[in-house]
């Protein structure tokens, strides 16, 4: 018990001069203020301004995309790509199923059925062996539409998640649901500024979504964004997300049922001060996950990163302990002492209203999710 003990307080000696120290907190020290007063004072506080379109242009060129659609969360993003494609009552959505909940929820929005898949330990992202292994024992195509043998619907998309800013085998991936012709959708909302051989999270498959919710690496207490490398998607996403209103100077023309999702300027504002950062907050984050490192190797269990050939924002760092009793002890030990950690979300399946979903194999995501934690990843200025 005196080694929790120790490690929670050595911790928190970390973070000088702080009572409380949360799992990840916002800081803004640039433009922010700037930005923000000058949308108040232009009157544009709306889902029309400036700094919307200047987010989306800013987003795109930080990752290479074709084009970006600001909305107002992650979720509606997702929710967005999945009605895009077409995606409703009766199809089914592969995802992975350690991930937040918003991911099967868009999904469900749809009146889609999710199928969880097992997830890789040393990318904690979609597993692609489980992957194919699913599709080749349950799929099947006909006329180049991809069939579940076991339900009869149709296999629409895939979402994988790049979890705490790691990703996953997403070429591999994308490669397999290829021949199945199944959409990729990334989910991609903890992964903003995350590279794999220079290629941004969110950009391999047909759309990749951010989300800018308060805990994320860059916030503006809320919104999220859609990127793709296809023209005609964004133009679709962004009419679709304007609630599908047509262009005229003064008429309300809307042609299709369509979504109030686009990001107030306001937000857009306090946003594009903070991409700004982007890069000296992984960098502060990297000196953090350094310290970490140095820390933690004094004790029976591991800090958790990426394989080398990614380069990680460090969004939220995690340790992986013995088992599910020396987790249950280091949680209490810590949020005792006012250093917040977590455990990971609950699996998908284990949720009432997913608990009757077709899944994979479980073995590695049910393995971590009595095992790992996540510790306080705060930018240290």
């Amino acid at each position: 018990m005196s080694d929790f003990q120790d490690l929670a307080k050595g911790i928190k000696t970390l973070f000088p001069n702080s009572d409380f120290v949360p799992l990840h907190a916002p800081v803004f020290d640039g433009n922010e203020k700037k930005y923000v007063i000058e949308t108040i004072e232009s009157t544009f506080v709306s889902s029309v301004g400036e700094y919307v379109n200047r987010l989306e242009n800013d987003i795109s060129n930080k990752v290479h995309s074709v084009g970006c659609v600001a909305t107002v969360n992650g979720t509606s993003a997702l929710h967005a790509t999945l009605e895009v494609l077409g995606i409703g009552f009766g199809d089914e959505v592969l995802t992975q199923c350690l991930t937040f909940v918003a991911t099967a929820n868009a999904i469900s929005y749809q009146y889609a059925d999710p199928i969880f898949i097992d997830i890789d330990r040393h990318t904690l992202g979609m597993s692609p062996s489980s992957l194919a292994d699913f599709l080749e024992k349950n799929a099947e195509l006909r006329d180049e539409v991809c069939y579940n043998k076991i339900s009869g619907k149709k296999i629409k998309a895939c979402i994988p998640m790049h979890t705490f800013g790691f990703i996953g085998e997403i070429e591999t991936i994308c490669d397999i649901c290829d021949k199945y012709n199944i959409s990729v959708i990334e989910d991609a909302a903890e992964a903003l500024g995350s590279h794999k051989n220079g290629r941004f999270a969110g950009t391999f498959g047909q759309m990749g979504i951010y989300s800018f919710n308060g805990n994320k690496i860059i916030t503006a207490g809320g919104g999220g964004a859609i990127v793709s490398n296809s023209k005609e998607l964004v133009t679709k996403l962004k009419h679709l997300t304007t609630t599908a209103k047509l262009s005229h100077e003064w008429e309300y023309n809307h042609d299709r049922v369509g979504f109030n999702y686009r990001m107030p300027n306001i937000n857009a504002a306090l946003l594009c001060a903070q991409l700004e950062k982007l890069e000296f907050f992984i960098g502060e984050k990297t000196k953090l996950f350094e310290k970490y490192e140095g820390f933690f190797s004094k004790f029976s269990f591991s800090l958790s990163k990426p394989p080398e050939n990614i380069r990680w924002n460090h969004w939220l760092f995690s340790l992986e302990m013995q088992d599910k009793e020396q987790r249950d002890i280091f949680l209490e030990e810590t949020n005792r002492i006012g250093v917040m950690t977590r455990p990971i979300w609950n699996l998908m399946h284990r949720l009432p209203m997913y608990k009757n979903c077709l899944r994979s194999d479980l073995s590695n995501a049910e393995f971590l999710e009595n095992r790992m934690v996540n510790i306080p990843s705060n930018k240290l200025s």
